[in-house]
C-alpha cells in the first residue's frame, strides 16, 4: 500500500501540498484534520489512527515520541523528518515523491526516515 502523508504545522506549506496532490500523492494536512494548534502527541496519534505517515521538521519532539511509542509497544504509521531551511519546496516534493515511490506504508510502520536520505 502506498504511503499516505499527514503534514504537521511545521512542514505544511500550501505550495508543497498542492505540488504533491497534483502529482497524485495522498496528502492530508493539520488544517484538513482541524487539528491546528494541537500538541505533537495528538498529531502523531491522529496520523497513526488514520494510517498516515507524518511529515515534520520537528525532529527532537517526534523522535522522543517515536521512542515513547516503541517503549510502550504502541504502533505509529511512520515519521518523515525534513529540514526546513535545507530544501526548497520543489526539492522537498521530489524527495517525498521518491520515498513514496520506493517505500510502502507497511515498511514505514514504526519507522522513521530522514528526507536527506532520499536525494
Amino acid at each position: 500500500m502506498p504511503i499516505r502523508l499527514y503534514l504537521d504545522e511545521d512542514a505544511m506549506d500550501d505550495d508543497l501540498v498542492q505540488a504533491l496532490r497534483l502529482r497524485g500523492a495522498d496528502v492530508e494536512t493539520v488544517l484538513d484534520a482541524h487539528l491546528a494548534g494541537r500538541p505533537d502527541d495528538e498529531q502523531l496519534a491522529y496520523a497513526s489512527s488514520v494510517g498516515r505517515t507524518l511529515y515534520t521538521f520537528n525532529v527532537s519532539d517526534f523522535m522522543t515520541l517515536h521512542s515513547a511509542y516503541m517503549a510502550a509497544g504502541q504502533t505509529h504509521a511512520g515519521i518523515i523528518f525534513g529540514q526546513q531551511q535545507r530544501y526548497s519546496v520543489g526539492e522537498q516534493m521530489r524527495r517525498l515523491r521518491r520515498l513514496i515511490a520506493l517505500r510502502s506504508a507497511e515498511a514505514m510502520q514504526n519507522n522513521f526516515e530522514f528526507l536527506s536520505s532520499w536525494g
